[in-house]
């Protein structure tokens, strides 16, 4: 058997102290006959018998380890064992001698002496190794604690920008008024000898995605110098006195490299006025204020770094910051006209391939109103639309669904036909209708049942009037056709329906409705209370006002005429779209029939039905008489 022993002997072998008997297997040649013979345990062999094989001649060498009190036997065979003996054995000894075989003496002290010292050196280096990253993680610590005040601006080397003025279109007026800027940093000895100063600071005003920052790193890779951008939120934390602390190592680090650019994005969040609101202003965001106020005003002259600054409300920035000195020069960076949005989306357009049949023209048109962010959004979300239809150019099928998610948000699951898919169809023809019907209202661009992710089961998409976006001027008559485009489903409901059948579907016009005659009536003297302002705009009190502004400058009797007055050019706008569509009733069916065939109506086709001609795209400020 393979595995069966006899105090260490198998069974079909004779014994190795037996005189005469076949010696044992070399090593090598057990390993080779006996795969498992490395794993097995040595057969023991005693002590008696040691000294039999001993005395026989069958051992070769012995050697002794009274440290250990063992002895390591070698046989001539090569097969070596090891058996214990006693400490002060001395008839081994004489065996040995009588028998001639070799016995030596090995001492293992230097050798348990030396692991012991290396055991205690692993243990040494452990505990250095241990130290040293416990002091590393304490010097990071006590680093960023010791740099807590320091500046988190990003510096971008003058050789890593690599936005120009052709990469920013649609603001020229704005590029040409930092115009001079530029020529300043590349030649700024024109400027000194004739004693003309820079202006130290360049405020940019303008609503959110028109281009303030894209504009500041234009600027600062036409000069060619670095770039420091940080926003204004980052300076204020809750220890007091790190923002002014880090307000300091910015201007310290630009100094040291200038000519440079330093910019500040949404500044508003540290330079709103101080003492506003409830109980005062916050008193850490003040000494930040204070301390950027400092630092522009202790600029040497001609130092070479001017502070670009963005905000989109300028009216809670404190006095102070604003004054000549620090903000010398104020530009307006507002939302781009027809012209500004094609060369937008010409330069949005070079890295992405367009079909023939897109008119980045036309759909500068079709997008007043939007600023470059959104340009940019619409031919961004056209790509992915066309990389999910397996196209490999962007067609207008894929603008126009674009338009529709970011104006309308993502499109849900179609209505089923039944009583609400007919209703939604009759409120949304009477806007359409009513629109189409009231003289200086804005032109139908879509009717579509199709419903939205915000809960919008369909809707009528207008054109706004560009020329009113662009001047921010408004008239009467545009004010009261928007009242009565708004209130166009309303009146369709009572029309079709009954007063007692209508829906809260028109909940979102009564809110604009309400909020647009108030507006008429206090803010833009369109009433018989005369040519007076009784409202200005809203004022938040924590957002850079006093709560004393925010209260009510007339009577109460004065208010209760306000009222009356909302709830007359309500029901005014609600009548005379009432009146356009009653005689209209049998054109309204035929119209909400199409619609709910088609699901969708585009201007052409609506007008078609209805049997009016496609109005043009003209600003009702063009159809006021000479003089007017």
């Amino acid at each position: 058997m393979l595995f069966e022993r006899i105090s260490g002997v198998s069974s079909e072998q004779p014994t190795q102290s037996e005189p005469g008997t076949q010696a044992p297997k070399s090593k090598p040649e057990e390993q080779q006959n006996n795969p498992f013979a490395l794993f097995q345990r040595q057969p023991d062999v005693s002590y008696s018998t040691l000294l039999k094989e001993i005395s026989s001649g069958s051992v070769k060498e012995l050697v002794l380890v009274p440290a250990r009190r063992q002895v390591i036997v070698t046989y001539r065979d090569g097969k070596q064992i090891t058996v214990p003996v006693l400490a002060n054995d001395q008839q081994i000894l004489r065996v040995a001698e009588a028998s001639g075989t070799p016995l030596n003496v090995k001492d293992v002290r230097q050798e348990q002496a030396l692991a012991g010292l290396a055991g205690n050196l692993a243990l040494i280096v452990l505990i250095v190794v241990g130290l040293s990253l416990l002091l590393r993680r304490s010097a990071q610590a006590a680093n960023k604690a010791m740099g807590f005040g320091r500046t988190q601006a990003r510096t971008s080397p003058q050789d890593e920008i690599t936005v120009r003025f052709e990469d920013v279109a649609g603001i020229g007026e704005a590029k040409e008024e930092l115009q001079e800027v530029v020529t300043f940093l590349k030649q700024p000895e024109t400027f000194i000898k004739l004693g003309a100063r820079i202006p130290r600071g360049v405020l940019l005003i303008g609503p959110p995605g028109t281009g303030k920052t894209l504009l500041a790193k234009a600027i600062a890779g036409e000069a060619g110098v670095p770039f420091f951008s940080i926003a204004a939120s980052e300076f204020v934390e809750m220890f007091v006195g790190v923002g002014a602390s880090r307000v300091r190592d910015l201007f310290k680090k630009a100094k040291d490299k200038a000519p440079c650019i330093v910019f500040i994005d949404e500044i508003d969040a540290v330079g709103r006025q101080r003492g506003a609101g409830i109980g005062g202003g916050n008193d850490e965001r003040e000494q930040t204020l204070n301390q950027l106020l400092t630092e522009m005003d202790g600029f040497a002259d001609n130092s070479g770094v001017i502070l670009l600054a963005a905000t989109n409300r300028p009216d809670v920035l404190d006095t102070a910051l604003m004054r000549p000195g620090r903000f010398d020069r104020r530009i307006q960076v507002g939302l781009p006209d027809r012209p500004g949005r094609e060369s937008i989306l010409a330069v949005h357009a070079r890295t992405r391939p367009l079909s023939d049949e897109v008119s980045l023209a036309e759909w500068a048109s079709r997008t007043p109103g939007f600023s470059g962010a959104d340009l940019a959004n619409l031919l961004n979300e056209a790509a992915i639309l066309t990389a999910r239809h397996g196209a490999s150019f962007l067609g207008n099928r894929e603008l126009e669904e674009a338009l529709e998610r970011i104006t309308m948000g993502l499109t849900a699951a179609p209505l089923q036909d039944g009583a609400k898919k007919r209703l939604i169809a009759y409120h949304e023809i009477g806007h359409a209708l009513v629109a189409s019907l009231t003289p200086h209202a804005d032109p139908v661009d879509k009717v579509t049942l199709l419903p939205r992710s915000g809960g919008v089961g369909g809707f009528t998409r207008f054109f706004p009037d560009e020329e009113i976006i662009d001047s921010g001027l408004v008239t009467r008559a545009y004010l009261r056709a928007r009242l009565v485009m708004a209130l166009g489903g309303r009146a369709a409901e009572i029309v079709v329906f009954g007063d007692s059948e209508v829906t809260q579907g028109a909940s979102g016009d009564l809110q604009m409705v309400s909020q647009l005659a108030r507006e008429m009536v206090t803010r833009f003297g369109f009433s018989d209370l005369g040519p007076v302002a009784l409202e200005g705009q809203d004022q938040e009190v924590f957002l850079g006002r006093d709560l004393v502004n925010t209260r009510q400058s007339y009577a109460e009797s004065t208010g209760r005429e306000i009222d009356h007055r909302v709830r007359a050019l309500a029901q005014e706008a609600l009548q005379q779209a009432i009146d356009l569509l009653t005689p209209r009733r049998q054109l309204m069916d035929r119209l909400v029939e199409a619609l709910i065939e088609e699901e969708t109506l585009q201007s052409d086709r609506f007008h078609a039905l209805a049997g009016l001609d496609v109005p043009s795209r003209s600003s009702s400020l063009d159809q006021l008489p000479a003089g007017a």
